[in-house]
């Protein structure tokens, strides 16, 4: 991998962001993933097209890298994003195992256009039963046996 971006990547990745706003999917976000020299996978917004809050840009080519390549591992890849990721798309990053994130545009010009990620960072740093959000534990046996059993798999694949 590289340890310096690659302007064609980021290109491709602002020109999905366009595509994104000019067919009406969603809002102005594209991403690659990078495999070796070669985009393994593409994705742009398709929030308002698909009525699903996860499509972002990063978490629909994360989806299709892991389709594409055959694993969820996506360690030796590279992720470009027309925007810094938000909560979401960052963790999905993390889940990925991918080597890198490059972004172009910053939280605070996608929050210029609309789309502001500060509260979902500032909620996420909260204690769980401080956040707007309720979060809380209920009926905690009843998933334990799940646990129980993928404990017991001898051939289960961590991840």
């Amino acid at each position: 991998m590289s340890n310096r971006p690659i302007p064609d990547y980021m290109r491709r990745a602002a020109e999905l962001a366009e595509q994104a706003v000019r067919d009406g999917t969603g809002g102005p976000f594209g991403a690659v993933i990078v495999h070796g020299e070669a985009i393994v996978a593409e994705g742009h917004n398709r929030v308002l097209s698909t009525n699903d809050p996860t499509a972002h840009a990063e978490v629909e080519a994360i989806r299709t890298a892991s389709a594409h390549l055959g694993r969820f591992d996506l360690s030796g890849c590279e992720l470009y994003t027309s925007c810094e990721p938000c909560p979401m798309c960052l963790a999905a990053a993390f889940w990925a195992r991918l080597d890198r994130v490059w972004f172009a545009a910053t939280r605070a010009d996608a929050a210029a256009a609309g789309f502001d990620d500060a509260r979902f960072y500032e909620e996420i740093a909260k204690p769980s039963d401080e956040r707007d959000l309720p979060v809380e534990p209920f009926l905690r046996e009843s998933a334990l046996d799940a646990f129980r059993s993928w404990n017991a798999l001898e051939q289960r694949r961590v991840y």
